[in-house]
């Protein structure tokens, strides 16, 4: 099998780029060999390798700044899914994408499922689920795996950034009324091959991946199990890493300075999931363990 995966050094796309190799040959090229916001660029490099399986780990999310930046936020999240889509269908290849707990509003009591309506409050998350609907429209085979809370050892995320400022501050706020499931990407990686592995064993004689996708397509979520808020993950951090001493002090939504509105619930039903594949993630604390087992010096984290 031929694979393209994208965004590959971004905190999914960095943990996917091992595992993939799996499956067959991977194609990853970073941003400075293939410019994404370039559909001539991205058609080009497509069409000649003619990739089975595209992987689009790439996205926008700055989810502040995309409120002053939202044609860069729609032409990752948006344009270049739809596009690969199209792509994908002129050869009968197939696309997994990743997507989001911000294209909903946060204001359902319960966790959402897929079948729960849309309300993004930001570009942010009018770019994801525009990139969605984009994707969905293009006609091709295609998983949209929704996520929540992505955390990892690469790239910029709430992890990394706690776990240096707990060495630098004597004390730090945190937000303690918004809800979700913080998901590590290694933990989105291994849920996306094991849904690669029950497609390709249902596949038919050319155990092919688009054989198996029949049927199975559209919008799954994908989310570390339980729920938290971040400042209860922010403590469970300082927990697993005695080296970040930092006093960690609640505080509401509205004591943080940001543009954009965020989801007071992201609870995400991954129900749908194990009913079709049979996937199902560890505890958002497990994986939280798993990751930080993978850090043997906190204090790479300050030089990296």
């Amino acid at each position: 099998m031929r694979i393209l995966l994208t965004g590959v050094n971004g905190q999914v796309g960095s943990a996917l780029k091992p595992l993939l190799r799996s499956l067959g040959t991977v194609q990853a090229p970073p941003r400075e060999e293939l410019d994404l916001v370039d559909a001539r660029a991205v058609a080009a490099w497509v069409r000649q390798y003619r990739p089975h399986l595209i992987v689009n780990a790439a996205a926008y999310t700055a989810v502040d700044r995309a409120e002053q930046e939202q044609a860069a936020a729609f032409a990752l999240n948006a344009q270049l899914p739809e596009l690969l889509g199209s792509l994908q269908r002129e050869w009968g290849g197939a696309v997994i994408h990743y997507s989001t707990d911000y294209v909903f509003d946060g204001t359902h009591e319960g966790a959402y499922t897929e079948k729960d309506i849309t309300a993004p409050l930001g570009v942010y998350g009018r770019s994801k689920r525009a990139g969605e609907e984009g994707l969905m429209s293009s006609g091709v085979p295609a998983l949209i795996f929704r996520t929540s809370w992505v955390y990892g050892l690469h790239g910029r995320n709430f992890l990394r950034t706690m776990l240096r400022l707990g060495q630098e501050r004597a004390e730090i706020q945190v937000v303690n009324d918004q809800w979700g499931a913080p998901t590590w990407a290694g933990s989105i990686a291994q849920g996306t091959m094991a849904v690669c592995a029950t497609l390709c064993s249902s596949a038919q004689a050319e155990n092919s991946l688009v054989d198996g996708l029949t049927g199975k397509e559209g919008i799954y979520h994908l989310t570390n199990g339980g729920a938290t808020t971040w400042y209860d993950f922010t403590r469970r951090i300082f927990e697993l890493r005695p080296e970040c001493r930092a006093l960690v002090l609640p505080i509401p939504s509205g004591d943080y300075p940001s543009p954009v509105r965020r989801p007071v619930n992201s609870r995400l039903d991954n129900t749908k999931l194990k009913e079709v594949f049979g996937v199902r993630l560890p505890l958002w604390s497990e994986a939280l363990e798993d990751c930080l087992a993978e850090l043997p010096d906190v204090q790479e984290v300050l030089t990296s």
